[in-house]
């Protein structure tokens, strides 16, 4: 607890490192980076990416994984998950949340990425452009 406020400094510098190599992918339609509110504030608990479908997300990942990065898609709609199919309801359609999850990837964000997140930022660049 007493290293948490410079492990949350070191982890909002990497999230502002990827936000700022991204910004020519998201000008270009590449991907999209995450919106921030100006009057909200983030802890840098991971950065994603939003890519244009399914199969963008998935040969992107490949990709990386190629080269020995492993960004994960983690988010599964509540809805579509096999304890919210049982025991929730949703009302109305799920497009947009269907959507979401389908593009969303996330990318290695931890301490000690340090050293390697201009190679990370590099080849997320080069598996986009």
């Amino acid at each position: 607890m007493e290293e948490a406020d410079a492990i949350t400094r070191r982890r909002l510098d990497l999230w502002a490192t990827y936000h700022e190599r991204f910004a020519a992918l998201e000008a270009s339609g590449s991907a999209r980076r995450p919106i921030l509110p100006d009057d909200c504030a983030h802890n840098a608990h991971m950065y994603y990416l939003l890519l244009p479908d399914l199969a963008s997300r998935g040969a992107f990942i490949g990709q990386l994984k190629s080269r020995d990065i492993h960004p994960v898609f983690h988010y599964v709609p509540l809805h579509s998950a096999p304890r919210g199919m049982t025991a929730g309801r949703s009302i109305g359609s799920m497009a947009h949340t269907d959507s979401l999850s389908e593009r969303l990837v996330r990318l290695p964000l931890w301490l000690g990425l340090d050293e390697h997140i201009q190679r990370v930022s590099d080849e997320v660049v080069r598996a986009l452009s």
